[in-house]
């Protein structure tokens, strides 16, 4: 009789699908905001998350670029962090909101009021943690209706297992797939 594999094994074979393709996307200014979520001095940082500040450049690109269109950008901190947590590089103006929430930005939140307020119909989503915070917030941006932009080059996780599985999820799973599309922040233009 044959040994029944366990689970263990059968995942030790199991091979990484292939890398997403990254789409040129030209968005209305009007009807887009930029989220950029928790990216904070205590999860932002070279001892706990490197890769976070790897991506801080590209979200300073789109931050720079969305504000120079005067579009809509809101920021997110975890629940006990306050404005002050949130990174240098990318600090909120006094006009950005900022909402508070766990790793879904709309849960209890005033998120989807703001978005609705300003007619938003598509969301940039930038920030750590892409396994938590992006992946969560997205799949609450689908269930909205919202059309979702993800600059790969501007989410981060501890490691990038969790990234790519975050990627493969919001191109994959039966909430987001229709909406998400995958790009870099120098493939974003506004019209």
């Amino acid at each position: 009789m044959a040994k029944e594999e366990t689970i263990i094994e059968q995942w030790e074979r199991v091979k990484a699908p292939a890398v997403p393709e990254l789409t040129e996307v030209k968005l209305k200014l009007r009807e887009t905001a930029l989220l950029v979520l928790d990216i904070q001095n205590q999860n932002c940082n070279q001892d706990r998350r490197p890769r976070c500040v790897k991506t801080l450049h590209n979200v300073q690109m789109l931050l720079e670029k969305s504000r120079k269109s005067e579009m809509l950008v809101i920021y997110t901190l975890t629940s006990a962090a306050s404005k002050a947590d949130v990174r240098r590089e990318v600090l909120p103006r006094r006009d950005e909101q900022i909402v508070k929430a766990g790793v879904d930005k709309f849960y209890q939140t005033n998120l989807e009021d703001l978005l609705k307020e300003h007619k938003i119909k598509t969301v940039i989503i930038v920030g750590t943690s892409a396994n938590g915070a992006v992946l969560h917030t997205a799949t609450g941006a689908a269930k909205r209706k919202l059309e979702i932009i993800v600059p790969v080059d501007g989410i981060s996780a501890t490691y990038p297992y969790e990234e790519q599985y975050t990627v493969w999820h919001l191109l994959n799973a039966p909430g987001t797939r229709k909406r998400v599309i995958l790009t870099k922040a120098k493939m974003i233009q506004f019209i």
